[in-house]
């Protein structure tokens, strides 16, 4: 078996994170018990391009115990837990490619190590591996069944690929699904960056102002938790019925170009580039935290910050500093990637339960809907999302009621009236 990873040794390690993953992930684990039986991915050949985290550990048990042959490389060059690689190479024999804190050669490197295994479907988080099927390794499309695509970033992607008419295979939207991006977007998304804020800097939250640029789904979660904590948020937008929401939520709204003069930390979260350029770092005030957590490190613009810096250098794990002309320094966080990955360990499992039970569900989806499907973005269907929302809450002991056929009678009619 082919694979590359930072260290075999580790694998011991990675089983204990894994079990106690495991633990708080019902949902995925009764799909795993029903695809041990019914084996609906048999004869699949499922090419994975994710974060290596324990929790996607869970995952890949969970296709492989539907009958499919599974290889896995790193959707993003910093959140490799290196022991979960080590895991799944040796207690599952899955080939990983996956290096914490490999370049950008190694890392297509292995995007295309997940190729070479021909998949006939693909998961992506971010749509790497889509994109480079289409844009070097097209030999391999005419067996490709579908794929699915976890993260905000990729859907974008993805649908601009679809509106291009260039996407050669039909593709499922996880992260859209009410069970993806309400729970693990806002509440993961969330908690796992303040965590990742924290671990790196040490830094009390409380009394500071913290710039949350974006209020989708995952900035929403970060305003949530920054605020609990204490913070007076200020929220960047350029849609104008976020913007509105979030000043109907609590939050100040302003101009990138306004907050940057008074942030205490800011974070990006909105999936496009350069929300933070160069004229925003001018503008900051000494000791200003800026953190990623967007999918791509693109959000901020480094390469512009260097521009304006007399002095560059690591400060503390997760940290460089940035020293400006003036004397006034300028802290990244993690690269400028993913904070939540980079200096923590990414969304509690929990959250990534209904997240990869709905990637497990759809990917079975594709198999049954086979080549009847067209070469677009697909939602996850809607009974997918509702099963999956009810075994959650089976899973948590909580029952809710169902409607009376007298109910559903006045909801489907219009003579019943007042």
């Amino acid at each position: 078996m082919d694979f590359d990873i930072k260290d075999i040794s580790l694998a011991d390690k990675g089983k204990k994170s894994v079990d106690w993953a495991n633990k708080s992930m019902p949902v995925l684990n009764m799909i795993k018990k029903r695809f041990e039986d019914e084996k609906p991915l048999k004869g699949m050949r499922l090419g994975a391009c994710l974060h290596v985290t324990t929790e996607t550990a869970s995952l890949m048990e969970t296709l492989k115990a539907g009958g499919a042959t599974v290889s896995l490389c790193a959707s993003n060059p910093l959140s490799t837990q290196d022991y979960v690689a080590a895991y799944l190479v040796k207690y599952h024999e899955i080939p990983v490619f996956a290096i914490n804190g490999e370049d950008t050669d190694t890392y297509y490197s292995h995007i295309n190590s997940v190729l070479d295994t021909r998949p006939t479907l693909t998961m992506d988080d971010g749509a790497d591996l889509v994109s480079t099927i289409h844009s070097g390794r097209q030999e391999l499309i005419e067996e490709i069944v579908g794929g699915t695509e976890e993260t905000t970033t990729g859907v974008i992607r993805l649908r601009a690929m679809a509106q291009d008419g260039v996407l050669r295979f039909p593709l499922v939207a996880v992260n859209d699904a009410n069970t993806k991006h309400m729970f693990d977007n806002r509440y993961g998304t969330g908690q796992s960056t303040m965590d990742g804020i924290i671990r790196a800097t040490n830094r009390l939250i409380a009394g500071s102002i913290f710039v949350v640029c974006g209020y989708g789904w995952c900035s929403k979660g970060l305003a949530m938790r920054a605020s609990g904590l204490g913070a007076n948020v200020v929220v960047t937008e350029v849609n104008p019925l976020r913007a509105l929401e979030a000043v109907m939520d609590g939050y100040r709204v302003m101009l990138i170009s306004e907050a940057a003069e008074i942030g205490d930390f800011f974070c990006t979260l909105t999936g496009d580039m350069n929300v933070i350029r160069k004229e925003h770092f001018l503008k900051m005030k000494d000791g200003a935290i800026v953190a990623n957590s967007g999918h791509f490190n693109v959000e901020l613009d480094i390469d512009g910050l260097k521009e304006i810096s007399a002095h560059t250098g690591r400060i503390r794990d997760f940290i460089d500093g940035y020293k400006l002309e003036d004397g006034r320094c300028i802290y990244i966080l993690g690269e400028g990637r993913l904070v939540n990955l980079a200096a923590a360990e990414g969304h509690p499992s929990s959250v990534m339960d209904m997240s990869f039970a709905n990637q497990a569900l759809s990917a079975e989806y594709l198999i049954k809907m086979g080549k009847s499907l067209e070469n677009i973005v697909y939602g996850v269907p809607e009974d997918i999302d509702n099963d999956i929302a009810r075994l959650k809450l089976e899973s948590m002991g909580i029952k809710i009621d169902t409607l009376t056929p007298e109910q559903e009678k006045y909801l489907n009619s219009w003579e019943m009236g007042t």
